[in-house]
């Protein structure tokens, strides 16, 4: 049997502080599944995008995210995730440059035109689209940002453009084309677009995108990153770190000269 406690609006959706399901060795996507199931159709919609997800006190994103196997006795809290509006862009200065980064919503007709477009429009504002899992979170985006502006200050950028050196060091990969095509602008794939630029030229570009934009940060990437860069439990054990994954992504981005 697996208990599980429902906390803010999550009670709401189900009219209780807590279920128990007869159920055992699931993955928290199966138990979401489940919970849909038995949530009455006149309670307000539970939004599994916008949740916390503990297991026995621990957040799943620390474990394997959705894809973490909950156990007979396991113990699962759902804590719902309200966003303002400043959740949706995240701005900060690295190397005295203003910094926009919003999320955006892969859509059918959202791929590389639409960054073209925005770049045609935006001349002044420097512009990269990375794929959203290709980056862990914010600790993470700000580091290889840092890299790739430190390796332009030094004239040592991995290309000619400081847009294709973030996306090179994302993907970690020393071909342009690789990059591209593993952690670039796709179709239905959400991504992140990276601005640089002045503050007024950064606030035009958002209500431009505003529309598309979306939490950032609101999946956990660490098994997909973990996966696509071979990266094993053994090397992960022998950082001593208190994020492993992330020191480990930013130091075979910044070995890639």
């Amino acid at each position: 049997m697996i208990t599980v406690k429902l906390v803010g609006g999550a009670k709401k959706s189900f009219s209780t502080e807590k279920l128990e399901l007869e159920k055992s060795n699931i993955t928290i996507t199966e138990l979401l599944d489940a919970l849909l199931e038995r949530k009455p159709d006149d309670s307000p919609k539970l939004d599994t995008e916008n949740i916390l997800i503990a297991v026995n006190g621990v957040d799943s994103s620390a474990l394997d995210g959705k894809s973490t196997v909950i156990k007979n006795d396991d113990v699962v809290s759902i804590i719902p995730v309200i966003h303002g509006g400043a959740s949706k862009k995240l701005l900060c200065k690295i190397a005295s440059k203003q910094i926009q980064v919003v999320q955006i919503k892969g859509k059918s007709d959202i791929d590389v035109k639409f960054l073209d477009n925005l770049r045609e429009k935006f001349p002044k504002i420097q512009l990269q689209a990375v794929s959203s899992k290709f980056v862990l979170n914010d600790s993470h985006l700000k580091k290889i940002l840092s890299l790739s502006l430190e390796s332009q200050k030094n004239d040592v950028l991995l290309s000619n453009k400081l847009e294709t050196d973030i996306l090179m060091r994302f993907a970690i990969s020393k071909q342009i084309s690789t990059a591209i095509i593993s952690a670039g602008i796709k179709p239905k794939t959400d991504f992140l677009l990276i601005a640089i630029g002045s503050k007024a030229n950064l606030d035009s570009l958002y209500k431009e995108l505003s529309e598309y934009a979306i939490p950032l940060f609101s999946k956990s990437n660490e098994a997909f990153l973990k996966k696509s860069f071979n990266i094993s439990k053994k090397q992960l054990d022998s950082v001593y770190s208190k994020n492993a994954l992330e020191d480990i992504l930013v130091e075979k981005a910044a070995v890639l000269l």
